[in-house]
């Protein structure tokens, strides 16, 4: 057992990673995303790894590689880091991966005026009568702070620090590995207040980034804009319809062709 897990990374990892010639030749890459809900939900909600529409499994199709698909709803840059260095599926598929796609930050940039962490609690509350009127009572005010606009749920900088931190570890494992990361998505949610006075700073925190690091930035947004207000999307005013996976897939496969 590991008492400290943000060590695991220099410790642990590298014995099972850091040397790509240990794995058999003739595999095919892996796409390695980390991600939030984004990468897995479609118009009606959650979908499996495997599900062939979703924007990893189409980009993959297209590259004729293998994907392996980490995430969660509601992941931060600071939940990707984590599960870089704690996860070990990404220890397993870093040998062979052909590319690793930060596919978060967009949860980073949403009005966050209640503490995140008080949301991730409310699943532990007990009783559950109890438990149901705390989510009750969090879902009624988030949307009404939410128009305040502030805090989001991560400042940029330390969204930023999270994803150099993570893209630092790789290098050090596999210095020729193409690392991509995304700016964030555009939505039109009535749980969020409708409100995301927060992108635009990570936008260009994100960007600064890149030109000091050349990691390459897809812009969701632009990839996604007009499948979120078409009535296509999820009625959640979040996530995306067939049409925004497709985009953002053509998107991904267009920046990967440039990096590898």
């Amino acid at each position: 057992m590991v008492d400290d897990p943000e060590s695991v990374i220099g410790d642990e990892v590298p014995a099972a990673a850091a040397d790509p010639a240990s794995t058999d030749e003739s595999e095919r890459p892996v796409l390695l995303v980390i991600a939030d809900s984004l990468s897995y939900f479609g118009p009606k909600g959650g979908l499996p790894a495997d599900h062939p529409k979703i924007w990893p499994n189409l980009v993959a199709a297209e590259l004729d590689w293998d994907v392996e698909l980490i995430g969660r709803i509601g992941w931060t840059c600071r939940d990707a880091y984590w599960a870089l260095i704690g996860d070990p599926r990404v220890w397993a598929a870093v040998p062979r991966a052909g590319a690793v796609v930060f596919a978060v930050g967009g949860m980073d940039t949403l009005p966050s005026p209640l503490p995140t962490a008080l949301r991730e609690l409310i699943r532990y509350v007990r009783p559950p009568a109890l438990r149901r009127g705390v989510r009750g009572t969090y879902n009624w005010l988030q949307p009404k702070l939410s128009k305040l606009g502030r805090p989001v749920a991560l400042p940029p900088k330390v969204s930023v620090d999270y994803l150099e931190q993570a893209r630092e570890a790789l290098a050090q494992l596999r210095p020729d590995l193409p690392v991509v990361a995304v700016l964030p998505s555009v939505h039109d949610c009535a749980a969020y207040g409708h409100v995301h006075s927060g992108r635009e700073p990570a936008v260009k925190a994100l960007r600064a980034w890149s030109a000091a690091t050349a990691v390459p930035l897809v812009d969701l947004a632009e990839a996604v804009r007009e499948d979120i207000f078409s009535g296509d999307a999820n009625p959640d005013g979040i996530h995306w319809g067939w049409a925004g996976h497709t985009a953002v897939a053509n998107a991904m496969v267009k920046t990967l062709q440039e990096v590898r």
